[in-house]
C-alpha cells in the first residue's frame, strides 16, 4: 500500500509492505489525501498503533480522502487484513454480547435476508477459524 501527502497520487509518499504502527515514526506526517493499493485488503487508522477511526481499503486506487474517508485526511497507522486459510465461519446476532437470535455464514454472502435473516440489525458478531 502507497500513501500520498497530496491528492491524485502526488507529493511525498510512504509504501508499506506489512503492519506500520506509526506513520511520523517513518518520517511521514498523518496527512494523506490518497491511497493506491497494490494487493491484498489493509485497515488503517486514523491516530498511531492502530487506534482511532478504522478505515478497511481493498486493492484499487483512491485518489482523495473522500474515496476513503470523506471527513479528513489524517492517518497514523495501517496493517494488512489476514485473508487466508480455508476453514472459517462467521456468526453474526442480533443482541448485543452475543445474545437473541444468530445466523452462522460459512460462505460469502451479498444479502443476508437471502439467507432467512428477517433482523434489521446486527449488533454482535464472531469470526471463527483462519478467516478475516
Amino acid at each position: 500500500i502507497t500513501f500520498y501527502e497530496g491528492k491524485c497520487f502526488t507529493g511525498r509518499k510512504l509504501d508499506v509492505c506489512g503492519s506500520c504502527n506509526s506513520f511520523q515514526d517513518q518520517g511521514f506526517l498523518n496527512r494523506v489525501n490518497s491511497i493506491c493499493v497494490q494487493s491484498g485488503a489493509w485497515v488503517c487508522f486514523d491516530h498511531p498503533d492502530f487506534r482511532g477511526q478504522q478505515y478497511i481499503l481493498e486493492h484499487g486506487e483512491y485518489p482523495d480522502f473522500y474515496r476513503w474517508n470523506g471527513r479528513s485526511d489524517h492517518l497514523g497507522s495501517c496493517r494488512p487484513i489476514g485473508m487466508h486459510g480455508e476453514h472459517y465461519r462467521i456468526e453474526i446476532f442480533e443482541g448485543s454480547h452475543f445474545r437473541g437470535p444468530s445466523l452462522e455464514l460459512t460462505e460469502d454472502c451479498s444479502f443476508l435476508q437471502g439467507q432467512g435473516w428477517d433482523k434489521t440489525c446486527i449488533n454482535a458478531l464472531k469470526v471463527y477459524g483462519d478467516g478475516a
